[in-house]
This record gives structure tokens, C-alpha cells and sequence, in this order.
């Protein structure tokens, strides 16, 4: 391990917890084709449509008890 990366990682431990999980989320993003915020976007849009399908009664719906039932009888 360089000891450049240690001192970053030493530095990194003493963030304070959302600073962590911000440089986290930064990290995480650069190693991925599409950054997060990317992806993010695509499922906004994606919830939004299918929303819209529901509220328009255009999506088939089932009874929770049903799914439940079905998921219990699947893992049986």
C-alpha cells in the first residue's frame, strides 16, 4: 500500500460521518461508467412513469396478501 494512500486514509477516518459518506458516494461514482446522479435521474423518471401508468389505471395490480402468498409458497 503507497503511503499516499494511507495518509488519505487516515484523513478519511477522521471526517466526520456525512463528509465520509459524501467522499464515499464520490469514490463509488468514479469507479462506474454512469455516475450515480446519472442512474438516479433514470430511476426518477422510471418511478415517475410508472406512477403516472398507475394513477391512470394502466398497470395491473395485485392484492398484498396474494404476493405474500405466493412469495411464502415460492420459498417453501
Amino acid at each position: 500500500m503507497s503511503a499516499l494512500l494511507v495518509e488519505l486514509e487516515k484523513q478519511a477516518c477522521s471526517l466526520l460521518p456525512e463528509e465520509r459518506a459524501h467522499l464515499a458516494e464520490v469514490l463509488l461514482e468514479s469507479l462506474h461508467d454512469a455516475p450515480l446522479a446519472e442512474i438516479e435521474t433514470e430511476w426518477e423518471r422510471e418511478i415517475e412513469k410508472r406512477t403516472a401508468a398507475f394513477d391512470r389505471g394502466e398497470l395491473q395490480t395485485y392484492p398484498a396478501e396474494d404476493v405474500f402468498s405466493e412469495a411464502r409458497r415460492m420459498t417453501q
